[in-house]
């Protein structure tokens, strides 16, 4: 987080003069502690870039001087912070625990277009777009949309062999409108079969088709919904957090006493033990001023006392986003106060 000291081995650029005055440059590489100014996660190329300002005696590197560190997988650092609570703890936690990254991939098609993503525990990542200009039907002759499809469907195969490890992905969602999937399916085993491809035909029982609405990255969220998905995707993170957010929807429309988003709202809910799972944004614990940041630390400590379930979602989750247009924190209730908005409905009337 922006604030926090990074130490870590890194590579800079440093001119040295000699002793006739002549000026030569040269990579060195050296160790610097940098006060963290400004993140920037590059998920394709799995690289975390920090910028910020020296603020430890260095003989390459002068103090205050601007320098971005890069991080990658197996690259040793250490992190300082002014204040660890236990969101971040529990994040480390869960970050060193190879369970936590049980993954599903997913498909999503609709004839000429192709989605190929990834579902990690923290984010959807789009590894492959595949688009495809298919013809439509004519009149006695489909010979030109049959083929454009074929072509299609070979260009999502290949970008299925590599993009998808097998062997940490445990389901593979196949979702389209229509009979998309179902021929997509048959297309891609049959080709299996004559050419052999003993990668897919061993792991033909991880592919799961399930019907969304498009072939474009949202209309995932429709498919992890499906009952048929949230059996076997019971013990990965994304399906409960979208299940969460389902259920806070229905509660929304059927009892919205017992359904209460922003700030105030479940903080007031809170204060009555009516809490019973909150549905809160990571984007929130990453806020500048540390005040704020102690708020929703202190909200989810709370709820947690009070035997309430917490759900972090991750803002690079399609349900992330769709939390972060509702302020980020909502809540669902044990039971229904009512007595909320009508308390601001009466104080903003004294104020009128």
């Amino acid at each position: 987080q922006v604030g926090d000291s990074l130490r870590a081995s890194t590579i800079r650029k440093v001119q040295t003069e000699s002793a006739t005055g002549s000026v030569g440059s040269n990579r060195i590489r050296t160790t610097l502690t940098l006060c963290v100014e400004a993140i920037d996660f590059d998920s394709q190329a799995c690289q975390l870039r920090v910028k910020g300002t020296n603020i430890q005696e260095n003989e390459y590197v002068k103090m205050g001087a601007y320098h971005t560190i890069e991080l990658e997988p197996n690259r040793q650092f250490t992190l300082a912070k002014k204040q660890w609570d236990s969101v971040v703890l529990e994040r480390i936690e869960q970050a060193c625990d190879p369970a936590w990254s049980a993954d599903v991939a997913a498909v999503v098609m609709q004839e000429g277009l192709a989605h190929v993503c990834l579902v990690t525990p923290s984010m959807t990542l789009t590894r492959a777009k595949v688009e495809v200009n298919i013809p439509r039907k004519r009149k006695g002759n489909c010979s030109q949309h049959d083929r454009a499809l074929e072509r299609f469907y070979e260009q999502v195969v290949q970008a299925i062999q590599r993009h998808i490890n097998f062997e940490v992905v445990k389901c593979v969602l196949v979702a389209s409108p229509g009979f998309v999937r179902e021929q997509f399916c048959d297309y891609m085993f049959q080709q299996a079969v004559k050419t052999d491809n003993k990668l897919l035909l061993e792991n033909r029982s991880k592919f799961l088709q399930v019907h969304s609405s498009s072939g474009h990255k949202y209309a995932l969220k429709e498919a992890l919904c499906d009952p048929a998905v949230t059996s076997r995707l019971s013990d990965t993170k994304a399906a409960g957090e979208v299940k969460a957010l389902d259920d806070f929807y229905k509660m929304l429309q059927h009892e919205p006493d017992r359904a209460f988003y922003g700030l105030k709202h479940v903080e007031k809910a809170n204060e009555a033990m009516a809490i019973d799972t909150l549905l809160i944004s990571d984007e929130l614990f990453r806020h500048q001023d540390v005040a704020t940041r102690a708020r929703y630390v202190k909200l989810v400590d709370s709820v947690r006392e009070n035997m309430g379930t917490v759900r972090i979602f991750s803002s690079l989750h399609v349900s992330g986003e769709q939390l972060g247009q509702l302020t980020g924190v909502a809540a669902i209730l044990r039971f229904p106060v009512a007595e909320l908005s009508d308390q601001e409905d009466e104080s903003s009337s004294e104020e009128d």
